[in-house]
């Protein structure tokens, strides 16, 4: 999977269709959506934020980080299961057999993302499957297809002409935790605040308002400039 965060808006449809098609319990989520703050607060004269010290503002943008299971090439959780329950199939997928699961949350403690959780109805370990029912099917993932930005892309990664092997050639690419060694095939595009795209002003300026405050001075000359009133243009013909 190839998460675009150029094009993750933050509203959690994803952790909703989640939840629906693969009856996930209440207070357990099989991927959610961190938000964080990138930047700084720096002094400025008739900044929004007064101190005793002065005034100040807030230079900062926010970066929404959808997250999930990687399904790594490398599972710790596999390598610690006492009884084999958690498994990776030919195809990549990292499983867990609920037949075979004692619940001893070995796997679960092995897991660097926190991805994993101890399913409160069933007993057993529990966490994103890439929607194993559907996938076997044909289908997409039920996070992918209920994505509002179309951030996150599915596929092959061993077929070149996939989706994904084109944004991951074409892009520069992070995944989390890399020290751990676990090569993860989640990857993000943007992970590092690092918001590039292609040399074309009117993309990058349609891709970034929405994590801009609308009230700021910088989003009106944004919204005033010419290369997005031109994309808008484009837009509406």
């Amino acid at each position: 999977m190839v998460i675009d965060l150029r094009k993750c808006i933050g509203c959690q449809s994803c952790t909703v269709a989640c939840k629906s098609e693969n009856g996930v319990p209440l207070g357990s989520f099989r991927t959610w959506v961190d938000v964080s703050q990138i930047g700084q607060t720096v002094p400025a004269s008739g900044g929004e934020t007064v101190t005793e010290s002065g005034t100040y503002q807030q230079q900062i943008k926010v970066l929404n980080i959808p997250k999930l299971c990687n399904h790594c090439d490398e599972p710790p959780c596999v390598e610690v299961c006492p009884v084999k329950a958690t498994f990776k199939r030919a195809d990549g997928l990292v499983l867990v057999d609920p037949r075979l699961c004692i619940g001893c949350g070995t796997c679960v403690n092995a897991c660097p993302y926190g991805a994993r959780y101890l399913n409160p109805v069933s007993r057993t370990a529990d966490k994103c499957t890439f929607c194993v029912q559907r996938i076997d099917q044909g289908l997409l993932p039920a996070c992918v297809t209920s994505c509002v930005g179309h951030a996150r892309i599915f596929g092959d990664l061993n077929d070149p002409t996939s989706e994904v092997s084109k944004l991951i050639s074409q892009h520069q690419v992070q995944v989390r935790k890399p020290e751990m060694g676990t090569d993860p095939q989640v990857f993000y595009i943007g992970l590092d605040g690092t918001l590039g795209v292609l040399d074309d002003p009117a993309i990058q300026h349609l891709v970034y308002t929405y994590a801009m405050n609308t009230n700021s001075t910088a989003y009106r000359q944004l919204a005033g400039s010419p290369a997005a009133k031109s994309a808008v243009a484009a837009g509406q013909q």
